[in-house]
């Protein structure tokens, strides 16, 4: 079906017909719902109080999609929002999300859902089929000025189709297997979840001639209703976001995997642009937790007087989630990095494993390649990141005409040019590290510069292709994603995740092949073809990965015995697992003991049941 593009979103969308009542549902299909799967959260869980946490930047836009959205508090409005299934945490199986039950239809592209006719948005309307064909009008719409989503609900989403008020049909524009069909519906970033028809259907965006040119500027800080557990209540621009829980009927609770979830009543987000600063008011009590993820300050300043004292308590859990791809990325747009010499270069002049053993602690690991890690079958098993080699770093730098060494011991070629890049970073605490890979480069004579943007900027100053090397790693799915970082279609151009602006013509085809691949087998051989071409393209420096949650919290922030999943990112993500809560009982009792000066035991859970 063609969507006539120059139409906006919202206000006139709804002229656009969509597959309603095209079909029915076999008759001889199999429904599955998988309610019988282990639950992952704790009976003795309380409901209550305010999680207080920071953010370090504030939020370019409320906004899930278009501009400056894929950052801030992206998680809170898209990827941890309920889809319409997911994947259970430890056992893998699909569990209920938004629907009930699914099925799949033997063309091989098409999935049923029957949809939670309990389920709603947080300002009370009832959620069912035309959100989800309201849906697929936003994403194709030009107007989110989103490439990537127009291109995924154009070319991945063939059509969703309205069996009744509360039945879908999910068409894929190609055959896939009955797993890789519900990882493409359900994804976590890739944003199939309904959107709430009634919220962009009044019109009033409209202009004379019945356009909606502005839907960015005008819905930048509007919060859409959500069909998640907590809504926006308060933004003070700058300074600090409430998100408040729908409350005790909120739909999700009648589902058995949601039961003893997402606790804290509200979550206040407070904007403290330095990590140190933040560290502070979590140990005067005025946040709940602080992830110490970073070596530097887990091993030097996880033991405050607060934890010796027992009112503070230190948290590590290993996870088995997939890596994202990520390290050094080239921009080969930018003069110089266009050579496959100087690329290679970079590739052995970047000391990353040294980075890890050094700054980090040996803390992280090493990916071994550029496109993530940890996709089972679809990773290449002899994939290894290249090792710190000035010496073959500087023979490939000669290559490429940088043959002399300058007065200050880098390399100049015969037009007197110095072998310098930036690199992008969007945190104050990644200078040590940047800085480490600085003064290793300079022994194959490479200088790097340290160009720090503040927070979601620096991925603003990414998306818009101007920096030349980006220090950045990016999520992943279970499935890695090629077409968003790699296909032709998404280099040169403004927000999209082609942070290297590499074009080829023969890897666009392999991309393709990739994407429209039936056959599993075939799949992950295409999948090791695109990563081997990657590796001899030189276009990304394969950085680390951190396998664990780890963080300081309060006494009163309490878990369940088993506090880790094998996907648990960040134990204490509202929007993640969620199965922790705050103890007001406990609260009073730490804030009384402080004033009276009594203490408490120190406290340091491990939980390495899903340490690799």
């Amino acid at each position: 079906m063609k969507m006539l593009m120059n139409l906006p979103a919202m206000a006139v969308l709804s002229a656009i017909s969509f597959g309603v009542h095209a079909q029915s549902v076999p008759a001889d299909i199999t429904w599955v719902s998988n309610n019988d799967e282990p639950l992952f959260a704790s009976p003795d869980a309380v409901r209550g109080g305010t999680l207080r946490t920071s953010i370090t930047s504030f939020p370019q836009t409320l906004r899930s999609v278009g501009p400056d959205a894929n950052s801030g508090l992206r998680h809170y409005f898209m990827d941890g929002a309920p889809k319409l299934a997911q994947r259970h945490p430890n056992t893998s199986k699909w569990i209920p999300q938004l629907a009930t039950s699914w099925a799949f239809d033997s063309d091989n592209k098409t999935v049923y859902f029957k949809l939670d006719e309990k389920a709603m948005w947080s300002d009370g309307e009832k959620i069912n089929a035309d959100d989800y064909l309201f849906m697929l009008k936003y994403y194709r719409s030009k107007d989110i000025i989103d490439p990537w989503y127009n291109d995924f609900f154009t070319n991945s989403i063939s059509d969703v189709q309205k069996i009744d008020d509360y039945t879908i049909a999910v068409k894929s524009s190609i055959e896939q297997s009955q797993d890789a069909l519900m990882v493409l519906i359900n994804m976590p970033s890739n944003g199939f979840q309904p959107r709430p028809e009634h919220f962009y259907q009044d019109g009033k965006d409209a202009n004379n001639d019945g356009m909606v040119d502005n839907f960015v500027r005008k819905y930048n800080f509007k919060s859409e209703p959500t069909a998640g557990p907590y809504y926006v209540d308060k933004v003070k621009k700058g300074k600090s976001v409430t998100f408040k829980h729908v409350g005790e009927d909120w739909w999700g609770y009648s589902n058995r995997y949601y039961q003893n979830r997402y606790n804290v009543e509200k979550i206040r987000i407070t904007v403290i642009r330095d990590f140190d600063i933040a560290l502070k008011h979590f140990e005067k009590g005025k946040l709940d937790y602080v992830d110490l993820v970073l070596p530097e300050y887990w091993h030097g300043k996880s033991e405050s007087k607060g934890y010796k004292n027992g009112y503070i308590q230190k948290f590590w859990g290993f996870n088995q989630t997939p890596q994202g791809a990520g390290g050094l990325w080239m921009n080969t747009a930018q003069p110089l990095l266009d050579d496959i010499n100087v690329r290679k270069g970079i590739l052995y002049a970047s000391d990353y494993d040294g980075m890890i053993a050094n700054i980090m602690r040996g803390d992280y690991s090493r990916k071994p390649h550029g496109l993530g890690f940890g996709h089972g079958n679809y990773d290449k098993v002899d994939n290894k990141a290249p090792e710190f080699d000035p010496n073959k770093a500087a023979e490939y730098f000669a290559k490429a005409g940088f043959d002399k060494i300058g007065p200050d011991g880098i390399r100049v070629n015969a037009q007197g040019q110095r072998l310098s890049f930036a690199i992008t970073y969007g945190y104050n605490a990644w200078t040590p590290r940047i800085a480490y890979l600085k003064e290793q480069a300079k022994l194959a004579g490479l200088d790097f510069t340290l160009n720090l943007v503040d927070g979601s900027s620096a991925f603003k100053y990414i998306l818009e292709k101007k920096h030349q090397l980006a220090f950045l790693n990016m999520g992943s799915g279970e499935i890695p994603a090629y077409w968003e970082y790699l296909h032709s279609d998404n280099a040169n151009k403004p927000q999209t995740n082609a942070h290297t602006n590499y074009s080829s013509p023969e890897l666009d085809k392999l991309i393709e092949a990739y994407d429209e691949a039936f056959d599993q087998q075939t799949r992950y051989a295409l999948s090791h073809q695109i990563q081997d071409y990657v590796t001899d393209a030189s276009i990304i420096v394969p950085g680390y990965m951190v396998p664990y949650s780890r963080a300081v919290h309060w006494r009163w922030v309490e878990y369940p015995q088993q506090p880790m999943t094998k996907k648990t990112e960040a134990i204490f993500h509202p929007m993640d697992i969620a199965n922790f809560w705050i103890n007001t009982d406990v609260k009073k009792e730490t804030e009384q003991a402080m004033k009276k000066g009594k203490t408490f035991p120190e406290v340091s859970v491990v939980d390495d049941r899903y340490k690799l």
